[in-house]
């Protein structure tokens, strides 16, 4: 994998979306073609043995490369969404930010114990997130579950860690300094 493209397309917005935030900005990697192949190539080798039935995308730029990845792994890709988005039954989960609060939905028919799900999402950051998202799709009990991002920001302190049982992986870890 060409992680050196990656870095060199990434976009940082320093203060956003407030002051003392460091943004990575991975929409510029999407935008190219070349970054955007490397990113879906990178993770489907990372899964391509696992047995993966879902893949289970954040709102909202996890859906993009999810998505791809499930499409490629021959998987069902299912959306997790912020309260309200989903138009049937949902179950949620609810996580502090190192900027807010927020929650997390799921529809109540997305997953089952019979899947192997493959959560995904553009940055691991505070560890919010992905750890309410984890703890939503265990609410389903799936025969296994792991973690992807894009980036890794390794200095950051993990508020809410993953729990130690889940694999994750990134494609790259960066540093906000």
């Amino acid at each position: 994998m060409n992680k050196e493209l990656l870095k060199e397309h990434l976009r940082v917005v320093p203060d956003y979306p407030v002051k003392g935030i460091m943004f990575f900005d991975v929409t510029t990697l999407f935008k190219n073609s070349e970054c955007l192949k490397e990113i879906v190539d990178g993770i489907c080798d990372i899964y391509k043995d696992k047995g993966i039935t879902k893949v289970a995308g954040i709102e909202s730029r996890g859906f993009i490369s999810a998505a791809a990845v499930a499409h490629r792994l021959g998987a069902g890709f299912v959306p997790i969404r912020k309260p309200g988005k989903l138009p049937a039954e949902t179950v949620s989960e609810s996580y502090a930010k190192e900027y807010g609060t927020d929650s997390i939905e799921l529809h109540t028919d997305s997953i089952n114990e019979d899947d192997v799900v493959l959560i995904h999402d553009d940055i691991l950051a505070t560890g919010g997130t992905a750890s309410a998202a984890v703890s939503l799709v265990q609410k389903f009990h799936p025969k296994a579950v792991f973690v992807n991002f894009i980036i890794d920001i390794t200095d950051v302190p993990r508020t809410r860690p993953i729990p130690a049982e889940v694999p994750v992986s990134a494609l790259l870890q960066l540093s906000e300094n």
